[in-house]
Order: structure tokens, then sequence, then C-alpha cells
């Protein structure tokens, strides 16, 4: 695997990461055995994650997974029941190739702000800096536009409709 470093992928213009368009380009500019891992690596994570989440058979949805090794490492740890979201097309076949040998783990296209999942259908969901991306925007902090509230409450909406009623979200930023 190629692990890429953050000055690699910085974008002229940060707002760039809320864009379906950024990421696509992106991965398709990078050879398919890329890893970045925003922030913290699972060896990081693992005992948080671990406490968070005790049950190594819950039904895990990680989303923005991009080419993280996250779901692999977790893979490897025990968490078979994984499923992988990203907006970007090509990420997700990137991933499947990479991770045929791992083949309780599913990788799906789609947007966090419409997941495709039955109502209760995860254990644990977890986003790894995902949020962070939909927040780059121009303007006060303080004062976020429409738009950027209805990308985040979107998210947010979504991952409490797919959680189970005991269910646990993880969630990772910059801030």
């Amino acid at each position: 695997m190629v692990a890429s470093t953050s000055l690699d992928v910085v974008p002229d213009d940060p707002t760039a990461y809320k864009t379906q368009e950024y990421w696509e380009e992106r991965y398709q500019k990078e050879d398919a055995n890329t890893t970045f891992d925003w922030f913290k690596t699972y060896a990081e994570l693992k005992p948080f994650i671990n406490e968070a989440i005790p049950d190594k058979q819950a039904k895990v949805l990680i989303l923005g997974c991009g080419n993280s090794t996250l779901g692999e490492d977790m893979y490897a740890d025990g968490y078979k029941n994984i499923t992988n979201i990203d907006y970007s097309k090509t990420v997700i076949e990137n991933m499947k190739l990479r991770c045929s040998d791992k083949p309780e783990m599913t990788w799906l296209e789609m947007d966090i702000r419409d997941l495709k999942f039955d109502n209760e259908s995860f254990d644990a969901v977890i986003d790894k800096g995902t949020m962070d991306a939909l927040m780059c925007d121009r303007g006060d902090v303080w004062d976020p536009s429409e738009e950027l509230i209805k990308d985040v409450k979107g998210e947010v909406d979504e991952v409490e409709r797919v959680l189970k009623g005991n269910g646990i979200f993880l969630y990772q930023n910059y801030g």
C-alpha cells in the first residue's frame, strides 16, 4: 500500500472538500492502493472503539470511508460486519478490489445525507472526518450558511434514523 501525506491532498480551495467532484477527481488520480487516514489511525483509536463497541459481532457503518485503513484494521481486530460508504464511485471500486479477501465487508457508493438503509439497521456508525469535509465553507463559522446547516443536519438525521435504539455514533473530528 502507498500512504499519502496531507500535503499531497490539500486542495487550493478548502471548500472543495465538500464536493463529490473533488473526491472523485482525487481518487481517480491516486494509485488504487493508496491509503490515507485523517487525524488518527485505528491503532490510536482502538481502545475507544473497543470500549464503545465491545461486541465484535456488531453491525457497523463507516461513513465516508475513503481509502482509509480503518475498516480493514477493524476487520483484522475481529469486527467483521462492516459496511463502508463513500460518494466516490472510484474509491468504492478500489476498496472492493483491495479488500476482496474480506468477504463480510460491504462497500457501497452512497451520500451520507441520504442513506439507503432501513431504519435501525446498525449497532454503530463511525464518522472519522467526513462531517469535517461537509463543514468546509466560507463565511462566519459562528453564523453558518443555511446550506451548511442543512448538510450537517442531513447527516445527523440519517445517522439517527439508521442507528438501533441503543446504537452508538462515534464521531471524530479535527476540532
